[in-house]
């Protein structure tokens, strides 16, 4: 945990693009990862860390991390649930595909608490035996739009006890949940019935959402649930 000043702020972990990418005189493929999840840890009272694809990723290795977010990005390779490819599924990123396994897997044997979002839920639910839709329509606007969508949350749910019986989130995304895998429970819906947010039975706090809170600035409720509960366990 690192120090800042008198408070101590748990390090969060955050999973990164591996992508073509230009800045300043440079145009290479690079470890990168929207700005609004950094600033969305601090603001909850963690230091953010980045974890790259590639790289050895274990328990035995990640033993120093308070917490761990798997963030959103490109389809998962639907050889990894079982699936031949959607005609609309895209292309894969098998390096980040095998890294982020590996760090659930290490968060979990851990107890770390983890938030999946988007495609993080989609790597929890799919690392536990589970499966997805490979494209549904109406959850993906255009490039780079966030649909607003007011979501309905189990009463009795950790999820609940952060952000109420409902709550508007930020959505892009054209995968969805399909088979849940093994321990998670179903804890928020969209109006059409498909899965907004899991939960892991007898986890610490294992939370997949299939929104983008880091999106609003203003609420970072879930970021400070995931900080709180990372100051918990190494208080212990």
């Amino acid at each position: 945990m690192a120090s800042n000043g008198s408070e101590t702020r748990p390090l969060i972990g955050l999973s990164t693009y591996l992508e073509p990418t230009r800045f300043g005189v440079w145009d290479t493929e690079a470890a990168v990862l929207h700005k609004a999840y950094l600033d969305s840890v601090r603001l909850a009272g963690g230091n953010p860390v980045l974890l790259p694809p590639g790289g050895d990723w274990r328990a035995e290795t990640l033993g120093w991390l308070d917490g761990l977010v798997l963030t959103g990005g490109a389809d998962l390779n639907p050889a990894s649930y079982g699936q031949e490819p959607h005609p609309l599924t895209g292309p894969s990123r098998q390096s980040r595909d095998d890294t982020e396994f590996a760090l659930l897997d290490a968060a979990l044997k851990l107890d770390l608490p983890v938030l999946g979002v988007c495609r993080g839920m989609q790597v929890l639910n799919t690392a536990l035996g589970g499966t997805l839709h490979q494209h549904v329509p109406g959850h993906n606007p255009s490039p780079g739009v966030f649909e607003r969508t007011e979501v309905e949350v189990v009463p009795d749910s950790a999820l609940a006890g952060i952000v109420g019986a409902r709550t508007t989130v930020h959505c892009h995304h054209h995968q969805a949940l399909d088979v849940l895998g093994t321990g998670l429970r179903v804890v928020a819906t969209a109006p059409d019935g498909l899965v907004e947010a899991v939960e892991l039975a007898g986890a610490r706090f294992v939370l997949g959402v299939q929104s983008h809170p880091e999106q609003d600035i203003e609420d970072v409720r879930l970021f400070a649930a995931l900080v709180r509960t990372a100051k918990e366990r190494t208080s212990r």
